[in-house]
């Protein structure tokens, strides 16, 4: 139960990144940047105690297969921040954690995973339920529309780039992996942002705040939570409590900002987490049996 506990304080923290997010109004490049270079600096000392750890293993060649989930990460950050900007804190949060619906047509197109056809029945669940909830927004306001938009193409590179980080499982520890990623993504932020805005400018406090809110709450606490419960419980029940993120950022959106969901986000709601869930109970369905078909005769 403590476990379970601490997985649902973690899904919170995560929870929090769209209100910091809209809290803010630093340009999403900018606040890209803030987040992931400061992660990175804090996670340093971290970092270097893995390394003389692990210096007979680790490599450059461990450092160069950071770069392309760098990017990916970097790309996903920046919209996701668009994204959360425009639309409702409730509407961002629920397109942008469809990861379990994404990922297992992603393994299949890269890595040739078999889908089943319940998967595919629950994501095409799950992607009604967004079609229901962006048609919504399209008779309120095409900004809001605009925002679920770019929310569902973060989630798709937010999915791709969870998808590279199991590509790279043969570095030697999951920190050697995440904080370079995370200075490497941070740095072409901050590129990016020199092109659009101004990230050395003087923000406000209340900026800053919430920049260093991002990096803390969602980024460190949150994700570094979310690995540990993986670790220690099933990988369905982390998949299924994670979904509801959404409701935690509705309703600290409700009580911080007094934004109500749209009444249709209800019933979208519950279509994206029933095709997500069976989703998620398809994969696990088939990898206990692909793990039993691997147990000798007398096993089984």
């Amino acid at each position: 139960m403590r476990s379970i506990f601490l997985l649902l304080v973690g899904v919170l923290c995560c929870s929090t990144s769209v209100l910091f997010i809209k809290a803010s109004g630093l340009h999403p490049a900018v606040l890209a940047s803030y987040r992931l270079l400061a992660a990175a600096l804090l996670l340093s000392p971290v970092y270097f105690a893995q390394v003389k750890k692990h210096r007979a293993s680790y490599s450059v060649r461990h450092l160069k297969m950071t770069l392309l989930p760098a990017l990916t990460l970097a790309l996903h950050f920046i919209s996701w921040a668009q994204g959360a900007q425009l639309t409702r804190a409730a509407n961002a949060s629920l397109i942008g954690n469809m990861n379990a619906v994404v990922i297992p047509f992603l393994l299949f197109f890269l890595m040739r995973e078999r889908v089943s056809p319940r998967e595919i029945v629950g994501t095409l669940i799950a992607l009604v339920g967004v079609l229901w909830l962006a048609s919504s927004d399209l008779g309120v306001t095409s900004t809001g529309l605009w925002g679920d938009i770019v929310c569902f193409g973060s989630m798709l590179l937010f999915s791709f780039y969870l998808v590279q980080g199991r590509l790279n499982r043969d570095i030697p520890n999951i920190w050697l992996y995440l904080v370079p990623l995370y200075a490497f993504a941070g740095l072409i932020c901050l590129v990016v942002a020199t092109f659009v805005a101004e990230p050395f400018a003087p923000h406000p406090p209340r900026a800053l705040a919430c920049a260093l809110g991002l990096t803390l709450m969602p980024t460190i606490i949150g994700h570094s939570i979310l690995n540990m419960s993986i670790q220690r419980l099933n990988g369905q029940i982390v998949s299924v409590c994670n979904l509801f993120q959404f409701l935690f950022a509705g309703a600290l959106a409700f009580l911080l900002f007094h934004e109500a969901p749209h009444p249709a986000f209800y019933g979208a709601g519950l279509l994206v987490v029933t095709g997500a869930v069976l989703v998620i109970y398809s994969s696990t369905v088939a990898s206990k049996r692909a793990e039993a078909s691997t147990l000798p005769e007398s096993a089984t």
